[in-house]
């Protein structure tokens, strides 16, 4: 990795900048092709000592780890001066190959990029804030009905990738649905409900990157969904969690809490088709876990059973789904899953070939259809293709662009094929839409 091409582009000083320490190993790494563990193998730290300085959850920064890291991918030393506030970066011409619209302003990029929030107004999450803690009053009456509408309509503005949209329609959301909860406490159904609002928000807070949102969401939901003792409920939350774990790199942890929710819906006898749609999707969220947790045969015995269960499912999912559980999963997601997971386990031919018959119009909804091209995108670019890789983005962007605008995981995989490949054919086209 030479320094110039790399370490004094727009995005690495604006990060510098913004004393992101962590999202710059974050970056560098990734810019490497490797994952948390592999830079763990080359400090001789683990992957969760690596995710916590990223994610900066060491306690204040331990000096002699991050030197320590910054030498295993190659990070000047003026560079890592600066991150660690001993100087700041000289002055000089900046060299960079980065198309021009990611060499943007840098306040702008310290809120889309430090933060990882892009495109989402910060006076929405904090009001977010507020109502995770205090769960504010609404006005008006409000029923198990109208709750479940509303829902219905935030899912919708979710399969859209309408992300900005449902972040700032959740403090109501959330208001109305625990107003319901309080008239009818000892309904289940009502908590089934509640469970769905908090399993919505943890799915949303997760794909724009707000990680300890997102991990509050995810725990109500499981608590909520325990109080319903619905098994289906509670198979929806874990997944939820399962997804936040995992990107804590609690992989394995995540693994178990899925494994756990698919026991418990295989001893209902999956009798019913809504039943069988939870298992198999519970199934490939397991198998997904454990491909990221290095767990090779049990993520290939998960999507082996999860294809067995899918046999029998819809080709097509319901026009209408039921709002709290989400679980209308088919053949064609299974096989998408497929994709996911042999990315996860590095093994990027096997997921190009996964996904070569999978269509866009096997997808019903605009966040299925993104979701296609985004994993066809990350097999592309882990093969080291980056023309096609950016063209899947391009694709994904067009099906709904907050997928790849508004997800921090998605961005940055966009930005640093930008950066790395930006003559490449429809290289400007995306920076010009990030």
């Amino acid at each position: 990795m030479q320094a110039d091409s790399f370490w004094r582009t727009a995005v690495v000083r604006g990060l510098v900048d913004a004393g992101a320490l962590g999202e710059v190993i974050r970056l560098a790494r990734e810019h490497r092709g490797w994952r948390q563990a592999d830079l763990g193998r080359r400090t001789s730290y683990s992957a969760a000592t690596i995710s916590r300085l990223e994610r900066g959850r060491c306690a204040g920064v331990d000096a002699a780890k991050a030197k320590t890291v910054a030498a295993a991918i190659e990070m000047p030393s003026d560079v890592l001066a600066a991150l660690l506030g001993v100087s700041t970066l000289a002055a000089a011409t900046v060299v960079t190959t980065m198309a021009p619209a990611v060499q943007e302003d840098p306040m702008r990029r310290r809120s889309l990029l430090a933060a990882g929030l892009a495109a989402l107004p910060m006076a929405s999450l904090t009001r977010l804030d507020e109502a995770l803690a205090l769960t504010p009053e609404t006005a008006g009456p409000v029923s198990h009905a109208k709750v479940t509408a509303r829902l219905r309509a935030a899912w919708q503005a979710f399969d859209d990738g309408r992300l900005a949209e449902v972040v700032q329609g959740l403090p109501t959301l959330l208001a109305t649905a625990h107003r319901t909860a309080d008239q009818d406490a000892d309904q289940p159904a009502v908590w089934v409900l509640v469970a769905g609002v908090y399993d919505l928000a943890t799915e949303a807070l997760h794909k724009i990157g707000a990680g300890p949102r997102s991990r509050l969401t995810a725990d109500r939901a499981m608590t909520y969904a325990a109080r319903s003792q619905d098994p289906i409920a509670m198979a929806a939350a874990a997944r939820s969690l399962g997804v936040v774990l995992r990107h804590e790199d609690q992989q394995t942890l995540a693994q178990r809490v899925t494994m756990q929710a698919a026991a418990r819906l295989e001893a209902t006898g999956l009798t019913t088709t809504e039943q069988a749609a939870a298992y198999a999707q519970t199934l490939c969220t397991t198998g997904y876990n454990a491909a990221l947790a290095g767990d090779r045969d049990g993520a290939l015995e998960m999507m082996s059973q999860a294809h067995r269960a899918a046999r029998h499912l819809p080709a097509r999912r319901p026009t209408r789904l039921n709002t709290a559980h989400r679980f209308a999963i088919t053949p064609a997601q299974v096989a998408l899953y497929d994709v996911s997971v042999r990315w996860g386990l590095g093994d990027a031919g096997a997921a190009l070939a996964a996904g070569t018959d999978l269509r866009p119009e096997q997808f019903p909804t605009p966040e299925r259809r993104a979701r296609l091209h985004i994993d066809m995108a990350r097999a592309y670019a882990q093969r080291g293709w980056p023309e096609p890789a950016i063209g899947r983005l391009l694709d994904a962007y067009h099906q709904a662009p907050g997928e790849v605008r508004d997800r921090h995981s998605i961005r940055r995989v966009a930005i640093d094929l930008v950066h790395r490949s930006p003559r490449i054919p429809g290289a400007r086209e995306l920076a010009a839409l990030l």
